[in-house]
């Protein structure tokens, strides 16, 4: 593994166990094109054996510990394939909240607390490892439950006081644990992102050998956290196969809602392996910084911060971009490191040239208004009976701008589908006619008795849960509350 702003590497295991390089940049495989991998033996397998295969091959160090890792799955997710593939009109929705906290980042946050104990089982490290996650929403949770009480182990997590919605909230405020620590941050997400990686960057300078603990994170600029949302991507092509509506070879376009470009940064990783993904489409909410970027070169944190109904969206500063320039500048760590350096003091920089063209090349990218995304919810429940949550709205409404876009190729499309709708009621439920009650909790319920489908019951128990974690803090304390 290569840092994407030097020539600093690390083996694989030491990677996932550090979270983020020395120098502050990402850990990146920068020979993920170039190895062999058997993609059509790997869609003749079972999520578990994919994900098997997948594990081994982009995290070697892991490979003994690679089928103990996958084979928590079953035990986790209520569907028997995990990240089901749903026909919804004439796409596709990949579900893949069917975990214990009804969001996509399950996927990745059930395995990875098991590879940060592999390392610790496989190098003999007696250290206590302290997790620091920051979240927009889905993150946290997801983190908490697949951290709490691991032996060995610790986790602070910090989330937006405002920037969650209160079903979010009410996950990360009640979650059990001796090792558990959560934080509201009076800022918004891109505060506590950077607080994280500046207590990263101040544990760096002061820690020393005998330090008694390694920082490490659950974000996805943990290369452990990315690498487990590869497989879903081959997930869903063997799916459509055994639909027999693809065959092996026939490209597939995914349309993926994402603030923090890390979901659909693990679709060009599956890419770069061989999968036949045709385009990726970045579909952002009001906070359109990923659209603009992807349009025109031009990043620009610099703009007003929306508060949306899709909150884990509501992102100005995208950490997993960064490991994309990276790529499209082959490699180019004086670029990357200066684009970052660029980001930080001015707020801005600008992508030209090739680096520029070979993105475009492979990524479209959309936006939807508060207003585009409530239609597209009512319009996927009264046209195909499918329940949306908000994210995933965001993404079916900029699906259909993607076609009348010049780059539409005519693929199959499959929707990231990236949480339960039962996580947003209020606005779902007022999406598709319903009144909503001032009451969280009571509005899921009346959101099942209108659509027939149960409240998840890791949600449903949740209004029966004390509130256990209350601090808050503001942006400037992120750091010592951190490291303290």
């Amino acid at each position: 593994m290569q840092s994407t702003r030097s020539n600093y590497t690390a083996s694989d295991t030491a990677a996932v166990l550090q979270g983020i390089a020395p120098d502050g940049g990402l850990f990146v495989d920068p020979d993920i094109a170039s190895r062999p991998f058997d993609v059509a033996g790997c869609l003749q397998l079972p999520y578990i054996g994919m994900a098997e295969k997948i594990f081994s091959h982009l995290l070697p160090g892991f490979r003994e510990k690679a089928g103990e890792i996958a084979s928590v799955y079953p035990g986790k997710f209520s569907s028997e394939k995990i990240t089901p593939l749903t026909k919804v009109g004439e796409d596709y929705a990949l579900e893949l909240y069917h975990g214990p906290t009804s969001a996509f980042k399950d996927v990745a946050l059930s395995v990875l607390p098991l590879f940060i104990t592999a390392v610790k089982e496989m190098e003999g490290i007696e250290k206590q490892i302290s997790i620091l996650t920051a979240t927009s929403g889905d993150t946290g949770k997801a983190a908490l439950e697949g951290f709490h009480d691991v032996p060995g182990t610790d986790i602070t997590v910090f989330f937006p006081d405002d920037g969650v919605s209160p079903m979010q909230k009410a996950q990360m405020v009640t979650q059990v644990g001796s090792n558990v620590r959560v934080c509201a941050v009076r800022g918004n997400f891109d505060d506590c992102q950077r607080g994280v990686k500046e207590a990263f960057a101040c544990f760096g300078k002061t820690a020393r050998e005998d330090s008694s603990r390694i920082l490490s994170s659950a974000n996805s600029i943990n290369i452990g956290r990315l690498v487990p949302q590869v497989v879903y991507y081959f997930s869903a092509y063997a799916q459509l196969m055994e639909s027999e509506k693809n065959r092996f070879g026939d490209p597939v376009d995914f349309v993926v809602p994402t603030g923090n470009f890390g979901d659909i940064l693990a679709g060009y990783l599956a890419r770069e392996m061989g999968l036949p993904v045709g385009r990726l489409i970045c579909a952002s909410n009001a906070n359109n910084v990923l659209t603009d970027f992807i349009s025109t070169g031009v990043y620009n944190r610099c703009r007003p911060f929306l508060k949306t109904s899709s909150p884990s969206m509501d992102i100005l500063i995208s950490s997993n971009l960064e490991r994309m320039l990276f790529y499209a500048s082959r490699g180019d760590t004086s670029l990357v490191s200066s684009l970052m350096q660029s980001l930080n003091t001015e707020g801005t920089y600008t992508l030209t040239g090739e680096p520029l063209k070979r993105i475009q090349s492979v990524f479209s990218a959309g936006c939807c208004t508060e207003a585009e995304t409530s239609d597209t919810i009512a319009e996927l429940w009264n046209q195909h009976h499918w329940l949306s949550d908000t994210h995933t709205a965001v993404g079916f409404s900029v699906l259909k701008k993607y076609r009348a876009d010049p780059a539409y190729t005519g693929n199959p499309c499959v929707v990231l589908s990236t949480a339960s709708p039962f996580k947003f009621p209020a606005t779902v439920l007022s999406a598709i006619g319903g009144i909503p009650s001032p009451d969280e909790f009571e509005t899921a319920f009346l959101l099942s008795e209108k659509t027939g489908i149960p409240v998840p019951q890791n949600i449903s128990d949740l209004r029966k849960k004390p509130v256990l974690h209350t601090d808050l803090v503001d942006k400037s304390e992120v750091v010592s509350y951190a490291l303290s």
